[in-house]
């Protein structure tokens, strides 16, 4: 009921950290570099546990976890912002993520869910923060209209898709958009495969159309201050002429 990491009872959070240090293990065997973590622990109501306690709880099991990663495995940490928990979630938004992050160390990053943010949220904004402190670890991509929908990821969805794709090519951030990417399965009215499948190339469309951006044209625009070409090229619309031959060409 109180979580796993977090929960006030000892022999839980023993129980819990031994299943993490357990994945680690299994990380070995594998060769797997990543361990993304999300935790569902929160509370429903005000006063159910010490809010600050649980923070510490979490930072001490997160540094055990750290503590026994080993050559390049990294910790990737997602967040959530309600559910299941709707009073607090431990992890509940980007901010919560790097800050645990930053104090574990380098091999620490944040994993951004498209779906995890309250309505408004300028997803693109987060995306740019974290690449240049370097903590952008993964992408969750999924479409969300209301809450956490965990939709097929669209188009129109996916917005960090073109600020990503050329913020990493400008900080020589290799495949960021490429293997370290996990398309979000589609509720049952959909068939979950062929869903899948076009959530990856919906990505992949979105991230070709981005890299297509004639940056330096897009740059003077900015400099210049002329605001309808900037939207143009922030929509994937100031393009190289070679867009046409990909089949991407616009207007």
């Amino acid at each position: 009921m109180l979580g796993s990491v977090t929960n006030p009872d000892p022999g839980v959070r023993k129980k819990a950290l031994t299943h993490l240090l357990e994945c680690v293990d299994v990380m070995d065997v594998t060769g797997s570099r990543d361990l993304k973590l999300w935790f569902s622990d929160g509370t429903n109501y005000p006063g159910q546990d010490s809010i600050a306690a649980r923070q510490d709880r979490l930072a001490e099991a997160l540094a055990q976890v750290y503590a026994r990663l080993s050559g390049d495995q990294r910790l990737i940490l997602e967040y959530k912002l309600f559910e299941p928990a709707f009073y607090t979630m431990d992890v509940p938004d980007w901010g919560t993520s790097y800050a645990h992050c930053l104090q574990l160390g380098e091999r620490a990053k944040v994993c951004v869910d498209t779906g995890h943010h309250a309505p408004g949220t300028n997803i693109e904004f987060i995306v740019a923060v974290l690449l240049r402190a370097g903590k952008l670890g993964s992408f969750d991509f999924n479409s969300r209209f209301y809450a956490d929908d965990d939709l097929m990821a669209a188009p129109p969805t996916v917005p960090a898709v073109p600020h990503t794709a050329r913020g990493a090519a400008r900080r020589r951030v290799r495949h960021l958009v490429g293997d370290r990417v996990h398309a979000r399965p589609v509720p049952q009215h959909r068939a979950k495969i062929p869903g899948q499948i076009r959530s990856v190339l919906n990505v992949q469309e979105a991230t070709a159309k981005a890299m297509l951006v004639d940056a330096s044209a897009l740059a003077a625009a900015q400099a210049g201050g002329d605001v309808l070409r900037c939207q143009r090229g922030a929509d994937g619309r100031l393009q190289h002429r070679r867009a046409a031959d990909a089949g991407f060409a616009s207007g």
